[in-house]
C-alpha cells in the first residue's frame, strides 16, 4: 500500500513534456484517464493535485478568514436578491 504522507518515485519527461503520474499515485489519489489535475509550481518543486484537492484546499484557506456560524453562501443570495429587487 503506498504511504500517502510520504512517497516518492523516479520517472521520467517523455517527448512533449509529458510525465507518467504511475498507477499508485493515481490510484491514491482517485485520478483516472482524461481527469483534469492542477499544477503548482512552488520554489523547485512541481505538485500535483486533483482538481477536488485544490478546491478543497482553497475552501479551507477561506474558511480561516470567516467566522464560525457565518455563511456566505447566504450573505451572497441576499445581496442578489436586494440587487435584483431594485432591476
Amino acid at each position: 500500500m503506498l504511504d500517502r504522507e510520504r512517497s516518492e518515485v523516479r520517472t521520467k519527461v517523455a517527448d512533449g513534456g509529458r510525465l507518467v503520474i504511475p498507477v499508485e499515485y493515481r490510484k491514491a489519489l482517485g485520478i483516472q484517464i482524461g481527469d483534469d489535475v492542477i499544477l503548482r509550481l512552488e520554489k523547485d518543486e512541481i505538485r500535483i493535485m486533483t482538481l477536488e484537492g485544490a478546491i478543497r484546499r482553497a475552501q479551507e484557506a477561506v474558511r480561516r478568514y470567516v467566522p464560525e456560524g457565518r455563511s456566505l453562501v447566504d450573505e451572497l443570495a441576499a445581496e442578489r436578491r436586494v440587487e435584483a429587487a431594485h432591476e
